[in-house]
């Protein structure tokens, strides 16, 4: 497994793929394997350091306290009913556009690169599907398709800012770890959350990958 350089270094990336896996396993939806999950998360911490791991903790702290049905409840009401905190970051920049299609086949395409399939019950830009990539199986380019979705990832943290919901504190434990935003970056998340994503294009062609519903019934909000 190659290792990163930049940004302080080993140490530094090791770091930033223990914060991945763990945002990866608070992110996915909250089944019957959450206690092993949150096991798992608590394991990862041990591992880590400062406001990441204070960031976590609070997802795993509130995950914990809440009956499963509950969980369960709040992340499709958080996720699939609600258009600004969608996972799909394509979503964001490209919408139900024929666009959409060759920008989740970029992520695809970053997958087999490194030696492994894209998800069949995911879509490859699924937030967290990239943070498991990029923590387990290559986290150069896992790093590089973060960072060039660091807008959505930004319009995510503010929307579930918005909404009060536990899962905020391990979006922005995520943000932390790629570059500074820019000003234009600011901007353009700025302009997202106001205007939401892309509108359908006429002509859309079907993609198998496009918003598939995780589980049955569950879609991003309009």
């Amino acid at each position: 497994m190659r290792l990163l350089s930049g940004r302080g270094g080993r140490t530094h990336t090791l770091q930033d793929r223990l914060v991945w896996q763990a945002a990866s396993l608070l992110l996915a939806y909250p089944d019957d394997e959450l206690p092993a999950r949150l096991d798992t998360v608590d394991e990862l911490l041990g591992h880590l350091g400062g406001p990441a791991a204070a960031l976590l903790g609070q997802t795993v702290a509130a995950l914990r306290a809440r009956e499963p049905m509950a969980a369960a409840t709040d992340y499709v009401a958080t996720f699939d009913m609600r258009r600004h905190c969608t996972m799909y970051l394509t979503y964001w920049t490209a919408g139900d556009t024929r666009n959409r299609g060759r920008e989740m086949v970029e992520f695809a395409t970053a997958y087999r690169e490194a030696g492994v399939a894209p998800p069949r019950a995911e879509a490859p830009d699924h937030l967290a599907v990239v943070l498991e990539f990029a923590a387990t199986v290559d986290p150069e380019a896992g790093r590089r398709l973060l960072t060039e979705h660091r807008v959505p990832i930004d319009v995510l943290r503010g929307a579930l800012a918005d909404a009060k919901s536990p899962y905020e504190p391990t979006v922005a434990a995520v943000c932390a770890t790629l570059p500074a935003a820019t000003d234009q970056d600011v901007r353009r998340a700025e302009r997202l959350a106001k205007a939401g994503p892309p509108a359908e294009s006429v002509g859309l062609q079907p993609f198998n990958l496009t918003v598939p519903p995780r589980r049955e019934g569950g879609a991003p909000g309009v």
